[in-house]
């Protein structure tokens, strides 16, 4: 009798053991076809947004875009046009990259645009690992858009507890933008001060969905903060080529 309990109660722990297995091993499962799945869409939507700037492309002439902006979803999300009604402007972001896959994408997104002014923005999604390429994309500014000006935007500030740990790596990160935009002639522009509230040491909530993506109130200051430098370096360009801008 006792054995037979014995072995009973080893049968109830072995189906207890496998029956937990089961349901772990259906989790993961499930985990894999999600991050599958979302993986397969955002390749989708990235391919998409890359054939959209190649129909875009075949109907622009060299230089005819005043200002193209780069990135990653904060640029992707921000309504140039809106922003910007007076210039010709095109948006060349993509939610989700990181400086290497804005990397592969330069021939398409610039390149074949030749844009008067860029305007980029990249980072947040590869901040450990951003500066492996970000001088390989500006020496590839150098090499191919020659006639280009280039503002460099900075990391921004951000807030909440999936983005607020990144801020100061963001600061630093930020040194490193500035002194490479240095040393290419690049313009730089900071984003991360005027985001930043100096008493929280986070974004400013007014300015973000979600501590990492903005508000219009957001795109707002980001506008305030950029504007004047494309004023500027477009004058510049106008005054390089021999010629004005028309009113």
């Amino acid at each position: 009798m006792k054995r037979a309990c014995i072995v009973f109660i080893i049968i109830v722990a072995i189906v207890a053991i496998l029956t937990t297995t089961v349901c772990i091993l259906n989790e993961k499962w499930e985990e894999k076809q999600e991050a599958e799945e979302w993986a397969a869409l955002v390749k989708q939507y990235r391919d998409d947004k890359i054939s959209m700037y190649e129909k875009e492309n075949s109907t622009l002439e060299p230089f005819c875009m005043d200002v193209a902006f780069i990135g990653d979803s904060l640029t992707d999300m921000y309504d140039v046009a809106k922003y910007y009604p007076d210039l010709n402007v095109t948006n060349r972001g993509i939610g989700g990259d990181t400086t290497f896959d804005l990397e592969g994408r330069l021939q398409v997104s610039l390149y074949d645009v030749q844009p008067k002014v860029v305007v980029m923005l990249i980072g947040a999604n590869n901040f450990s690992t951003m500066f492996e390429n970000y001088e390989d994309i500006l020496e590839g500014f150098k090499e191919n858009l020659p006639n280009s000006k280039v503002i460099l935007l900075s990391l921004t500030s951000m807030g909440g507890d999936v983005w607020g740990p990144h801020n100061h790596l963001a600061a630093f990160n930020n040194v490193k933008i500035k002194a490479l935009a240095e040393k290419y002639g690049f313009e730089y522009v900071d984003l991360f001060t005027p985001l930043m509230d100096m008493d929280t040491q986070e974004i400013y909530p007014e300015y973000t969905i979600d501590g990492g993506h903005f508000t219009d109130k957001g795109y707002e200051v980001v506008t305030a903060e950029v504007r004047p430098t494309i004023d500027r370096v477009l004058a510049e360009w106008w005054a390089e080529n021999g010629t004005e801008k028309a009113e």
